[in-house]
C-alpha cells in the first residue's frame, strides 16, 4: 500500500462573490434579458457564495481566443503548480530530489512540453525523475490520479511521488454562448490546484494509506460529461444525466467495492465526494443511503470555492487530513468524468 505523505490546496489571488461573477458575465454570454434572468437564477442556486480566478475579473471582457487564453493557462497555470509542489514537499519534509515520479492532471489547457516539465528546473527536481502528464479525465482525475500513483509505487515501495492538478476552469470561457451547459458551467466552475506527495509502504513517511481502488466506466454516457474542442476552445458537454449515472450505478458500485474489503458503508467515517454540483451531491447521498450531513465537507468547499475539477478532492483530502481522523478511520474518496467514468479510493488511517 502507498500512503499520502502530504497534501497542498492552493488558489489563485483573486476571489469574487458569485452575484460579482455572475453580473461580470452575464453581458459576455448574452444579450437577451429573458436568457439572462434565466442565467442569473441558475448561478445564485448553486450553493456557491465565492470563487478564485486565474485574472482580474475585468480581464475576461478581452480574454482573446483559445491561443490567447491556453497561453495565461500555462502561465499562472505553472505558478500555481510551483506554489502547490513546494507546499507539498515542505510538509512531507522531503526534498525535490526525493521525488522519483510525477503524475501531471488538467483539462482546462494544454502544452507540450507540459506544465510538470517546466517544474524540473524550477523545483530542482532530479533530471531523470519519471514525468507522465494526463489530458481528459477530468474532474475524476484526482481520485484517478491518486489511484494511478498508487499503482506506481506498488511497483517502486521505496519511492517518492507527486500527483498534481491544475484546473484553470475560468480561462475556458465561451462567450455568445447562452445555452444552459454554459450557464450552469460558468456559475459552478472555479480555479485551483493541489500537490499530493505519496510514498510507498517501505518507505519511512506517516499518512493515511490507501487500502484499494476501483474504476469503473459506464456504457452509453459518453455524451453526458466532456468538451467539444472548437475553433473557440473548449465548449463544455454537461447534461442533467449526470446525476442519472450516479443513481443507475453507484449504489452496486460502492457497495461491491467495500464489500471486497470486508467492509459496509457503516464503516465509512469521512466522506471525500466530488462536489460537482448540489444535484451531484445530493445524488451521490441518495445512491448510498445517507444523509446530507455526510457529505457537509463536500457541500462546504463548493460553497468557498466552487467545483475545482481535478483538484477539488484533493482539497477535500486536505480538509480531512487536518481534521486529524482517529486511528483506524476510513475514507472513501470518489469522482466522476468523462466517459462516464468512476474512481474510488479507499483510505485508511494508521492505527
Amino acid at each position: 500500500m502507498s500512503r499520502v505523505a502530504a497534501v497542498a490546496p492552493v488558489l489563485p489571488q483573486y476571489v469574487y462573490p458569485q452575484a460579482e461573477i455572475t453580473r461580470e458575465l452575464g453581458s459576455l454570454l448574452t444579450s437577451t434579458p429573458g436568457s439572462r434572468a434565466v442565467m442569473e437564477r441558475m448561478h445564485a442556486s448553486s450553493g456557491i457564495g465565492t470563487r478564485h480566478t486565474a485574472l482580474p475579473l475585468e480581464r475576461y471582457r478581452d480574454l482573446g481566443g483559445f491561443g490567447a487564453a491556453n497561453d495565461i493557462f500555462i502561465e499562472v497555470g505553472t505558478d500555481l503548480a510551483e506554489r502547490a509542489v513546494r507546499n507539498a514537499l515542505e510538509l512531507s519534509g522531503l526534498a525535490a530530489t526525493d521525488v522519483d515520479f510525477i503524475l501531471f492532471t488538467s483539462v482546462t489547457g494544454i502544452s507540450a512540453p507540459s506544465i510538470d516539465a517546466f517544474l524540473v528546473e524550477r523545483l530542482g527536481l532530479r533530471p531523470d525523475v519519471k514525468r507522465l502528464p494526463s489530458f481528459g479525465l477530468g474532474c475524476v482525475a484526482g481520485a484517478s490520479g491518486l489511484a494511478r500513483v498508487h499503482d506506481y509505487l506498488a511497483g517502486n515501495p521505496g519511492g517518492v511521488a507527486v500527483l498534481l492538478s491544475v484546473e484553470l476552469c475560468s480561462l475556458t470561457l465561451q462567450r455568445d454562448d447562452a445555452t444552459v451547459a454554459n450557464f450552469v458551467a460558468t456559475g459552478l466552475f472555479g480555479d485551483g490546484a493541489a500537490a499530493v506527495v505519496l510514498v510507498g509502504d517501505e518507505h519511512p513517511s506517516a499518512g493515511p494509506r490507501i487500502q484499494a481502488t476501483r474504476s469503473a466506466l459506464y456504457p452509453e454516457s459518453r455524451d453526458v460529461i466532456g468538451w467539444n474542442v472548437r475553433q473557440s476552445g473548449f465548449e463544455i458537454v454537461l447534461t442533467a444525466g449526470v446525476a442519472d449515472v450516479i443513481k443507475k450505478h453507484f449504489p452496486g458500485d460502492v457497495d461491491a467495492f467495500l464489500d471486497e474489503q470486508g467492509l459496509t458503508i457503516a464503516d465509512i467515517d469521512h466522506w471525500i465526494a466530488h462536489p460537482g454540483g448540489p444535484r451531484v451531491l445530493e445524488a451521490f447521498a441518495d445512491a448510498v443511503g445517507l444523509e446530507r450531513a455526510s457529505f457537509e465537507s463536500s457541500w462546504r468547499l463548493l460553497e468557498r470555492v466552487g467545483n475545482l475539477s481535478s483538484s477539488a478532492v484533493l482539497h477535500l483530502l486536505a480538509d480531512t487530513i487536518e481534521r486529524d481522523p482517529a486511528p483506524g478511520a476510513h475514507g472513501l474518496l470518489f469522482a466522476l468524468g468523462p466517459g462516464v467514468s468512476a474512481e474510488f479510493v479507499l483510505l485508511e488511517w494508521p492505527r
